[in-house]
């Protein structure tokens, strides 16, 4: 089993040279050159910022709790030993992938391009086939009694308004 600075170092490379950093900061950049346009107010500027944020909250959550709870990483290729269904698990089923939309939406919102739609768009099909092809059944397939409780009681992507129980 890795150790906890291997998963942390793991987790780390993957969310600043990888898939979040290519959706959030690279791809971003390639489209915007970061400009935020000039009729921009500071009241769209604060909120563009507000969804950004706030949807990086899921995103540096998840990481530890996979590290911490689920003694694993990021990465599909070192996944997580046990069934993560806390936190924000507790709402939804992919808080991760909810918060990298947010603050995507954010950055759409706060640059204003046609590219940026493009990409939050793409990014959510992306995302969504994901899950659906692979992160599911191999979740169905490495904890099969537990993820099948836990795929009755909290929703892929809609979050529920009160947290699950996973001890009740």
């Amino acid at each position: 089993m890795p150790s906890l600075r291997w998963n942390i170092a793991i987790s780390v490379l993957f969310t600043l040279f990888g898939g979040p950093a290519l959706l959030l900061a690279y791809i971003p950049w390639t489209i915007t050159r970061f400009r935020i346009p000039a009729y921009e107010t500071q009241a769209q500027i604060f909120f563009a910022a507000a969804l950004i944020l706030v949807g990086l909250l899921p995103l540096f959550g998840s990481i530890v709790r996979f590290v911490v709870v689920g003694h694993g990483t990021l990465v599909p290729a070192a996944p997580p030993q046990h069934l993560v269904v806390t936190g924000l698990y507790r709402y939804v089923r992919n808080p991760m992938y909810v918060g990298v939309l947010t603050s995507l939406a954010g950055e759409t919102l706060l640059f204003r391009s046609r590219g940026m739609i493009e990409e939050l768009a793409m990014a959510a099909l992306a995302m969504h086939l994901f899950v659906l092809l692979y992160e599911e059944p191999k979740l169905a397939r490495t904890f099969p009694d537990d993820f099948r409780r836990y795929k009755r009681h909290v929703r892929r992507w809609i979050p529920r308004i009160s947290p699950w129980n996973p001890l009740a």
